[in-house]
């Protein structure tokens, strides 16, 4: 069970969240996360094997075949919507993350991106990896198809904090649970959103 509280929380800057080449971190990451079921279990089995296939550049867009991402559900300070971006080049609304860029510190990667694509400066990440997702990047010029493996986890935002869209957004949003249904979203999206607000629910 993921603890989704501020005390157990990390910010850009924090002595244990800076970035890292070293590709033991990601490993070690994955290996710990326990699968809650089979599709989640054979996420994790493929992205390890990326990591000792690809030992130099896994978490680097020079890795063709695929390689690996971090992202994360941007919580609000209520715990009761979650910002999702609608994406430029993909034309979905999707959580925020991208591309490790040679950083294989998966909370700091994921927390990087969704600091960028929400101009929002003082967000914090749950260290644990929420859920695994493999998917399918479509073809574009200078760039052939290829997969994401992307590590996802919880980010908390402030009081108060104001989202500033960036360049690879055409918008963002914030979504309660409940109106979910009305983007152009995916199944793994939708399967974030259980995730953590069935977790806040327990609480």
């Amino acid at each position: 069970m993921i603890v989704l509280e501020p005390s157990s929380a990390s910010r850009l800057g924090d002595p244990w969240l800076q970035p890292s080449d070293d590709l033991a971190l990601a490993y070690h990451a994955l290996d710990h996360f326990v699968p809650p079921d089979e599709a989640q279990a054979e996420f994790r089995e493929r992205m390890l094997a990326l990591i000792l296939r690809r030992p130099g550049d896994a978490h680097r867009r020079s890795s063709l075949e695929g390689h690996l991402t971090a992202s994360a559900l941007v919580l609000d300070a209520n715990r009761e919507r979650a910002l999702l971006t609608h994406h430029r080049k993909l034309g979905r609304w999707l959580q925020l993350g991208g591309h490790c860029d040679g950083d294989a510190n998966l909370a700091h990667a994921a927390l990087r991106e969704c600091v960028e694509e929400s101009g929002i400066p003082d967000l914090s990440v749950i260290p644990t990896p929420l859920d695994l997702d493999i998917h399918t990047i479509p073809a574009r010029p200078g760039e052939p198809e290829h997969l994401h493996y992307d590590t996802r986890f919880v980010v908390l935002a402030p009081p108060g904090a104001v989202e500033v869209a960036s360049d690879e957004s055409h918008a963002l949003r914030w979504i309660a649970p409940r109106d979910l249904d009305e983007l152009a979203t995916d199944d793994s999206v939708r399967r974030l959103f259980r995730l953590v607000f069935r977790e806040l629910m327990r609480a």
